[in-house]
């Protein structure tokens, strides 16, 4: 009997593991429910919804093959252990995963109990992510060969099994409490399969103009980072289906063609980027937890709970930064240059430590990816020691983001009757909009505050540098000689990756 252990690859297609351990034999394809990771402080009832959501079609599935998906509860040593009792386990197959820290350690732990058991385990991977790498350069060459080999197909039946599967244990019994969401996404590979569609030909045509401003980034940005996240689809998978699209756009008529070459290649570059900012994890698992320059330990020393509160909830006066942080807390989503100016703002105006804040953003993103996450989360905050100090002025992104003030207005109800004289900077008349608050602090002395630190950290400092360099060597992007060769240029904003 050989098991096959879902985790964040929840597809019966390219799905690498079930095809292998598949051909062996017997298996038993397994979703484990861990108490214990749920109790962990980036987890929410919003994962849990769409995780289920993603089961119960994978139960689907694997049903059409000829054997159900077997749930089971506990942690995972001990799940495992009981079933090697049962069924003499020869194998477990699952994707290499880089997740969270709580993960990791599990991983490490299961790793131990296989060897005690001389039970094999198989890790291939599935996004182009390299474990023990010692060296970033030839890294992006590796990631495109990878996108390129073959769809792994699905097996053509599963033999039936005799195994008993648990029931999905309630939000209740996981001690997940309501995170007042009210339209997150759903889960499953087939709404995945969906948004693939309607973006690639309908959806995504003004992607590189339009996924900057929350305004149309809702509808114009993929919304595959959730099923990334989940793996109801494979990076793979979504990579062949934007290079086949684009070969089409290719051969249209020139006056068919419209924007969607520049979108698609755009779209395609943040894939990479997507497993760039994973890769990073997995080299140092401890950017989850302290900052990437040490240089940085110190700036921070104290948190402000009344400026963590007020952020959390919407209430820092600016319209811009609190009509974010109300959609995301109700739908799970954000764009990226929206997500980079609320962590930015956290981080440099009200000078809160990313690890709090992070940890926040985690359990509201229906899409946390850790990897992806921490990595922007400390680009953000100024803490790698490698990027440009960009600190977003939340007036101006007001502005240029939303300059008629709808988005504004669709979550700030406070300010839904605001003239559009106003809308951005509501605290000129306050006396008639007085249930939104003032402004916490003043914009443009705490940002000069903040760059004034950061910069003197930088300044004529030997140290800082050198370990700059080392963080450079060991995270810092390479070109590949296949972007050199299929690509003339390969749009990149700012922020080096606008994620979906």
């Amino acid at each position: 009997m050989n098991i096959v252990w879902f985790k964040r690859d929840l597809r019966i297609e390219d799905h690498e593991p079930l095809f292998a351990a598949a051909k062996q034999g017997k298996i038993i394809p397994l979703y484990i429910f861990e108490p214990d990771l749920w109790q962990q402080p980036d987890m929410s009832l919003r994962h849990y919804t769409f995780l289920c959501d993603c089961l119960t079609e994978l139960d689907r599935s694997l049903s059409e093959l000829g054997q159900k998906l077997i749930i089971k509860v506990g942690a995972a040593v001990d799940v495992l252990s009981d079933l090697h009792k049962k069924h003499s386990i020869q194998s477990i197959w699952s994707h290499q995963e880089t997740w969270n820290g709580w993960t990791y350690e599990r991983d490490k732990a299961v790793k131990n109990w296989c060897k005690s058991q001389s039970v094999l385990w198989h890790e291939p991977t599935q996004n182009g992510v390299i474990r023990g790498l010692k060296l970033r350069d030839g890294w992006a060459s590796h990631w495109y060969k990878k996108m390129q080999q073959p769809i792994i197909t699905r097996p053509g039946s599963l033999a039936k099994i005799s195994e008993h599967s648990e029931r999905v244990p309630s939000p209740k019994e996981l001690k997940l409490a309501s995170d007042n969401y009210n339209s997150i996404q759903q889960g499953g590979r087939s709404r995945g399969l969906e948004l693939l569609h309607s973006f690639l030909y309908d959806r995504g045509k003004n992607y590189t103009m339009e996924m900057s401003s929350p305004v149309t980034a809702f509808d114009s940005c993929s919304r595959l980072s959730t099923h990334l996240a989940f793996g109801t689809v494979s990076i793979r998978e979504v990579f062949q289906a934007c290079e086949s699209r684009a070969k089409e756009i290719k051969l249209a008529p020139f006056g068919e063609r419209g924007t969607w070459s520049r979108s698609l290649k755009s779209f395609s570059s943040r894939l990479r980027w997507h497993c760039h900012f994973i890769q990073k994890l997995e080299d140092e698992p401890n950017i989850e937890f302290q900052n990437m320059h040490s240089d940085y330990d110190e700036i921070r020393d104290e948190f402000n709970e009344d400026f963590f509160e007020a952020w959390k909830t919407g209430q820092t006066g600016y319209p811009m930064i609190d009509a974010c942080m109300r959609a995301l807390t109700a739908t799970g989503w954000l764009n990226f240059r929206m997500r980079a100016m609320v962590i930015s703002f956290a981080s440099q105006h009200l000078w809160l430590h990313w690890r709090k804040t992070a940890l926040h953003l985690a359990k509201l993103f229906t899409d946390y990816e850790p990897g992806i996450h921490y990595s922007q989360v400390q680009m953000q905050s100024c803490t790698t020691g490698i990027n440009a100090i960009r600190i977003y002025n939340p007036i101006k992104q007001s502005f240029d983001q939303d300059p008629e003030g709808i988005f504004i207005r669709k979550w700030v109800k406070e300010l839904r009757t605001t003239e559009q004289l106003f809308i951005h900077t509501p605290w000129e008349v306050v006396s008639e909009y007085n249930s939104y608050p003032l402004p916490i602090v003043d914009e443009k002395t705490a940002r000069k505050k903040a760059a004034d630190a950061i910069y003197a950290l930088r300044r004529d400092n030997l140290l800082h540098r050198e370990k700059s360099q080392k963080i450079l060597k060991k995270h810092g992007s390479r070109k590949s000689n296949w972007q050199r060769k299929s690509r003339k240029k390969v749009i990149k904003n700012s922020a080096q990756g606008e994620l979906f």
